[in-house]
């Protein structure tokens, strides 16, 4: 009933002029006011079929009925901070050089929302930001630095499920809802008072997994939990068993990441149901979260008057491809939901276009009537999604048919880049010679399963020299690598004397206390190398 309620509103809101429209820039005078709510961790192909048919997702169902969906949105590094430094900033990751959850933006760096407020918006966020430098735990950084190290060890608790024994317990993230509710408090006491237009953002934690029982600040994420509540929205009988390759077949980039993600041990296929339900139990209360703030902005007359964008700084694979967590390009981890709705948006609309977070920058720029940089990664979407602007000549330039994701973190023991074309995903690797690269037609093999980059060679090699057209890779992953001994040799150190203790109670505990001095050995072998190139 809710639902109908709004949809009155917003269907006479379509109407209104769209943003930024026939290309004149107003400056704040007559811009619409901006919500931008961010989950963590949420697939986006669950936002559209067939994924949406495992779970009743209401509100971002009405996102998509009343705004622009698009179909092909990806995260520029399938990570929470360089995720984000890449969308608060506009600029690809090998720009950003947020390489790992600890390095992020400068705290001084000019992000979307600075700008917008020195041309007289008022701004706001609450909630998980994650776009600096200096986040995340020890372990972590540690982990990333290390990843060229000759030795393999379990970073993770393995994945688990955990349901609450409340089963009408709704607010199961209780840390999310508070910043939902100081958001919609926010709207209530300060947004409406103010004569010119707001820009709200709200970061959400869920559906990123829970930090798993007793393992300790250092240590990972790997807990999935619900309550009977919201497993009920799942449709169990629809949850997909993901088909894995044998351990010995993986891509040795996959072997190491699942690993290192304790993901090689036996799963039955009830584990990984469970899994892949509470997860998706996790998403359905993320969208109760949105649907909270959607029904705020109607209850405050604010809805007609007010762009609504919804996405995540990346997916989860939730045992596809015999891993959790992202740090992959594989489409659980890199497809992200983008829905934008408001005043000049179209209506009911699905973009089968390639797109990405460092497009969010521009558009929220282009929104407001502000003068978009020409430095920047991201193109406008709303040549996409524009009531309007049927003319796309009105826009000097056009997104490419293509877009660039990289990862450079822990859980992978190479660099990686990903090329995202409308057929075509191709993956490669450190310096493009030492690791083999990846091809995939999602057209004909949209689950990934087998990678055809030998078999098309001319294709594989059209698409490498695209990639490098656009960033120098091989040189962008030597940057990488001395970073990480740099750091490395930082860390050990201020850590004196105690870094044999430090370094082997880290998240890898389990299997570094099994064999200290010959991890010790692998590292120091790895700084001698470090220092005496000629002897690789």
């Amino acid at each position: 009933m809710l639902l109908l309620w709004v949809s009155a509103v917003v269907a006479s809101a379509l109407a209104a002029p769209a943003p930024g429209a026939g290309g004149r820039r107003r400056g704040v005078v007559g811009a619409p006011n901006v919500v931008v709510v961010v989950s963590d961790s949420f697939d986006g192909r669950l936002t559209f079929h067939p994924g949406n048919q495992v779970l009743k997702l209401p509100f971002i169902n009405f996102m998509k009925t009343h705004g622009t969906s698009f179909l092909n949105a990806y995260t520029n590094s399938p990570i929470c901070c360089p995720s984000r430094a890449a969308m608060w900033s506009g600029l690809f990751t090998h720009l950003t050089e947020s390489w790992n959850n600890f390095k992020g933006l400068d705290p001084n760096y000019t992000t979307w929302m600075d700008v917008m407020e020195k041309h007289g918006y008022r701004t706001q966020k609450f909630g998980k930001l994650d776009y600096n430098s200096g986040h995340h735990s020890l372990s972590n950084r540690v982990e990333a630095w290390t990843r060229d190290v000759a030795f393999l060890l379990r970073q993770e608790g393995r994945p688990m499920v955990n349901l609450l024994p409340d089963e009408n317990k709704t607010r199961v993230m209780e840390k999310d809802w508070k910043i939902t509710d100081r958001a919609i408090d926010w709207l209530r006491k300060e947004a409406v008072r103010h004569a010119g237009p707001f820009v709200l953002y709200v970061g959400l934690n869920l559906p990123h997994p829970y930090p798993s029982p007793s393992s300790g600040e250092n240590f990972g994420a790997s807990t999935f939990q619900t309550s009977h509540y919201w497993l009920k929205k799942v449709h169990r009988d629809a949850i997909k068993i993901p088909k894995w390759s044998p351990l010995a077949e993986m891509h040795p980039v996959d072997y190491y990441s699942s690993y290192t993600k304790n993901c090689t041990g036996k799963f039955t296929k009830k584990d990984i149901k469970n899994i892949r339900a509470f997860y998706y139990a996790m998403c359905a209360e993320a969208d109760a979260m949105l649907g909270e703030i959607i029904l705020a902005l109607r209850q405050l007359d604010l809805l007609q008057k007010t762009v609504l964008i919804y996405t995540s700084d990346h997916g989860e694979l939730a045992m596809e491809h015999r891993q959790f967590y992202k740090m992959s390009m594989y489409e659980a981890s890199a497809h992200v939901p983008l829905l934008i709705m408001g005043p000049g948006i179209k209506a009911n609309v699905q973009v089968p276009n390639v797109v990405s977070l460092v497009d969010i920058y521009p558009t929220l720029l282009d929104i407001a009537g502000i003068p978009v940089p020409q430095n920047l990664s991201g193109y406008s979407l709303l040549p996409l999604s524009s009531e309007t602007l049927r003319n796309k000549n009105e826009f000097k330039t056009l997104h490419p048919p293509w877009i660039l994701s990289e990862f450079h973190g822990c859980n992978v023991n190479a660099s990686t880049y990903m090329l995202r074309t409308k057929q075509w995903k191709y993956i490669a690797y450190a310096d493009g010679a030492s690791v083999l690269p990846q091809l995939f037609d999602l057209s004909s093999d949209p689950d990934e399963l087998t990678n055809i980059a030998t078999k098309f060679p001319e294709i594989t090699s059209s698409l490498d020299r695209k990639l490098r057209s656009i960033v120098n890779y091989p040189e962008v992953s030597a940057s990488v690598h001395r970073y990480n001994e740099e750091q490395f040799i930082q860390w050990k150190q201020s850590v004196g004397q105690n870094y044999s203790n430090v370094i082997a109670n880290l998240r890898w505990h389990q299997d570094w206390l099994k064999e200290p001095r010959k991890y010790e050995s692998a590292i120091d072998q790895w700084l001698k190398t470090h220092k005496n190139p000629e002897t690789t």
